[in-house]
């Protein structure tokens, strides 16, 4: 059942924020968004090598420390109050989770090692052209000849798609719009070609890939049966889950700076943090932060535990803290004035995080319209449409 964090998790939680407070300072982030890959190599080693982050959540017989979903999400919650620049969250949740849960044995011992060490950076190439998160965003296609599978297809937009060595590509293998969806590895190299993107979010790294006949693996087995957007939705509630506790840490860091700067600024001789109206602004992200909170660390529960309300729990955090990520950093701009979204301050690399986070896997509103569906409330929904 799902229960409260013990006070071994705390800890950890404590350390790790400790540490991306030296590895992930404002300084620092300012630094890896400015460069050519986007984060600091340095960084990444030490996250492996000193608290072995990459490999919280790894198996030990693949190198990694063993523990679940739980740890995980504490990480991506911590990573997101750092904004941390890194390919964490791809290499993490999005490569090394997905190659987990397929129960492939040889991709896992050929993948996670790498992940648990800090040698490897992986990302999930989805969607298709059409941008679009359902079974219908599967545009890529797979093809097998006497010498294996390969893969071709467009994917406009992948989180660390410039960084990664390898990428996890949902594609068809049969020739019927819902027909043969399939997992493949893909490394990259010949048939590759990727592409860095401008975007609204300077923090995470995001790239146009275009795969034309790339020599692919299989991850688990190829299906033909119409059946494999199983395995690709649950992919896909996996990120949710991921991305939800990265967006707490982001509205969590944005309450806490927004507190911070009421408190220091004064006007009309006391601090604006006595003003009883910028009080109940505050204690209303409080109260959004703290569910989207239950709500990511429920899903992550789930997650944990293979348990059967993942689907719904995951559409459930993703809609929810989505938005409290938006309303908590939208508002502490508005609690620094104009200052907020001055290139100098900080407050708006926070606005710019949530915003791009919104689109990603989905918007609130696809997530709640997934969950309606998952719960048996979809002629709710069309009735209120």
């Amino acid at each position: 059942m799902f229960a409260p964090r013990t006070e071994e998790q705390d800890q950890f939680q404590a350390v790790v924020r400790d540490f991306f407070a030296t590895v992930s300072s404002e300084t620092l982030v300012r630094q890896a968004m400015d460069s050519d890959t986007g984060y600091d190599p340095q960084v990444w080693d030490r996250m492996a090598r000193e608290l072995q982050l990459q490999g919280i959540a790894v198996p030990e017989e693949f190198g990694g420390q063993g523990f679940g979903w739980t740890e995980l999400g504490i990480v991506l919650e911590e990573a997101g109050a750092a904004l941390l620049c890194a390919p964490y969250f791809a290499t993490t949740v999005l490569t090394g989770m997905t190659v987990l849960e397929s129960g492939d044995t040889a991709a896992q011992q050929e993948i996670l090692p790498g992940i648990a060490d800090g040698s490897l950076i992986g990302t999930l190439a989805f969607p298709g052209e059409n941008r679009r998160w359902d079974e219908s965003g599967v545009t890529a296609t797979a093809e097998e000849n006497r010498d294996g599978w390969t893969v071709s297809g467009t994917c406009p937009e992948v989180v660390d798609g410039q960084n990664a060595g390898v990428f996890i590509v949902p594609a068809r293998t049969g020739e019927g719009p819902g027909d043969g969806i399939s997992l493949f590895i893909v490394r990259r190299g010949n048939g590759v070609s990727t592409r860095g993107l401008s975007t609204l979010d300077p923090t995470r790294r995001v790239a146009h890939l275009r795969f034309a006949h790339a020599p692919a693996t299989p991850l688990g087995d190829t299906d033909d049966t119409g059946t494999g957007w199983e395995q690709v939705s649950r992919v896909l509630d996996l990120a949710a889950v991921g991305l939800a506790a990265e967006q707490v840490g982001v509205a969590r860091r944005a309450l806490e700076d927004a507190v911070a700067y009421m408190k220091e600024r004064v006007q009309f001789g006391q601090a604006i943090g006595e003003f009883q109206a910028l009080k109940h602004m505050a204690a209303d992200v409080l109260v959004d932060v703290e569910s989207a909170a239950s709500a990511s660390r429920y899903a992550l529960w789930a997650a944990q535990d293979a348990s059967e309300e993942l689907p719904a729990s995951a559409s459930l955090a993703a809609g929810i803290c989505t938005d409290v990520a938006v309303t908590a950093t939208h508002q502490n701009i508005q609690f620094h004035g104009g200052m907020g979204f001055t290139w100098e301050a900080s407050p708006h690399l926070y606005l710019k995080r949530a915003r791009a986070d919104q689109v990603l896997f989905g918007d609130a509103q696809f997530h709640r319209a997934n969950l309606a569906r998952r719960i048996g409330a979809v002629s709710a929904v069309e009735a209120v449409r």
